[in-house]
């Protein structure tokens, strides 16, 4: 997996997640996870039980997608699942603090991406080295499994990203999911849904977007035709509440 998309927008962002797997891995339903620090939203793994996107109300969200820079070569087995990692970073006080002390030796490389209002940090495990970046909050970005992937194949998906952005002066979230799920034969380079490549194909998308008073992650299951799920969060005040 996967393509990921950042849009700022005039209220806020939105990130959007397709995630490129084998059919076995698809998620059927949003998981709604409360304890006393927060209420969490995120699509379960079916088979390895973490998570590749999570919403938090107390304002972030978080996604991973496969490999760091490089297609990679697998040797498994691994000591824990990179979606897993995720789950744990996201219930801790302090994700990006708890990232930087996390043992990480035994997991497959990963890029993470993490976003609130204020921040944009993208995180990379290559196996051996961490490698960090705060990215400027107010520009969009685009990033896509290393393992999938090669460099060309993602330059044409920033530059598909650029040329959309610039038809769509104020981008909407279902304008991204759109753009998401467009399915060019004639531009399969540069089109975000796959279709299908060595079993491998996009099985869900889910986004989230951030605005001054509530936050929501939208969720679709492509394989089984679900409609579109959408949960909404409120973090003006406290407790947080969902709203729908």
């Amino acid at each position: 997996m996967c393509t990921v998309t950042y849009v700022p927008t005039s209220r806020g962002f939105v990130l959007t997640h397709n995630r490129d797997e084998v059919p076995e891995r698809s998620a059927a339903t949003l998981v709604v996870e409360n304890t006393h620090k927060q209420r969490l939203l995120f699509p379960r793994d079916p088979l390895a039980g973490g998570t590749w996107m999570a919403l938090s109300d107390r304002g972030f969200t978080a996604c991973l997608l496969n490999g760091a820079f490089l297609k990679h070569r697998r040797t498994p087995p691994y000591r824990l699942s990179r979606g897993v990692l995720l789950l744990d970073l996201v219930r801790s006080s302090e994700p990006l603090v708890h990232l930087a002390a996390y043992d990480l030796a035994g997991i497959e490389p990963f890029t993470l991406v993490y976003a609130d209002f204020y921040r944009l940090v993208e995180f990379r495990w290559d196996g051996r080295n961490r490698h960090l970046r705060h990215l400027p909050p107010r520009q969009p970005h685009l990033w896509a499994s290393a393992t999938l992937y090669e460099p060309p194949m993602l330059e044409q998906r920033r530059e598909s990203l650029l040329r959309w952005l610039e038809r769509h002066r104020q981008p909407s979230p279902s304008g991204l999911r759109h753009l998401h799920l467009r399915n060019n034969p004639d531009d399969p380079e540069s089109t975000f849904y796959m279709r299908s490549h060595d079993r491998i194909r996009t099985v869900s998308l889910t986004q989230v977007a951030f605005g001054p008073n509530h936050l929501c992650l939208y969720y679709r299951d492509l394989l089984h035709e679900e409609q579109l799920l959408k949960k909404t969060l409120k973090y003006k005040k406290n407790p947080i509440q969902e709203v729908t």
